[in-house]
């Protein structure tokens, strides 16, 4: 049987933030890709980490909000916007990628990379899909990504549950919950979203999508 989500996500990465944020320094080279010529007013980063993507939103748009149920991890966003000096532009929004705490239609250009496959049941991570379908503008767009089968660490075909541990200085591990997405398994969580998929690729082991809310 696939392991089950043990513990509180929130707790989970309150206590392991200070590690991880000094492991992730630098925007993904697909996030980039992806943000190469589009700007905006409002950009959002839905689960933020230590805002190393808000600060790319930050430099194309007007504000950039970045979002996450950490708030071990909003304090290192902080802290890194104030040191980089991108502190102005931006705001950093506890909250849950359910429930998004922003109103209609006001997202011009967002990211949710590397934060779906932490969700459990199903049902949550359609629902933060169809979250993320009510925030974008019309013309909005936005970029979303999951550990995939297809990385080289994992021999199945089929989407699964399992448990990647997190190893702090000393040795303690600790247990963060992953949904393992197949290619097509993601596909069919877009496609019952209210997100209308553009394009969608494999890279670095994992799904990748291009979408925009659903047209009227």
């Amino acid at each position: 049987m696939d392991p089950q989500p043990t513990g509180d996500p929130q707790s989970t990465y309150d206590r392991i933030a200070t590690h991880f944020s000094k492991t992730r320094q630098y925007a993904w080279p697909e996030v980039e890709s992806f943000l190469e010529g589009r700007s905006g007013g409002l950009a959002l980063d839905v689960g933020c980490g230590n805002g190393r993507h808000t600060e790319a939103l930050a430099a194309r748009t007007e504000t950039a909000v970045g979002l996450d149920l950490s708030r071990g991890l909003l304090a290192e966003a902080t802290a890194r916007a104030r040191d980089r000096g991108f502190a102005d532009a931006t705001a950093f929004v506890h909250g849950d990628a359910t429930a998004l705490p922003v109103r209609d239609g006001a997202v011009d250009l967002a990211v949710y990379v590397a934060t779906l496959h932490h969700l459990s049941p199903r049902s949550a991570r359609v629902e933060s899909l169809n979250e993320l379908a009510r925030v974008l503008a019309p013309g909005g767009v936005a970029l979303v990504s999951a550990w995939s089968t297809a990385h080289d660490r994992f021999d199945r075909d089929e989407g699964f549950d399992t448990t990647v541990d997190w190893t702090l200085p000393g040795g303690e591990t600790v247990p963060r919950y992953y949904h393992i997405y197949s290619p097509a398994e993601f596909e069919t969580d877009l496609g019952e979203s209210a997100l209308e998929t553009r394009r969608t690729e494999l890279s670095s082991g994992n799904c990748y999508a291009e979408v925009e809310p659903e047209r009227p």
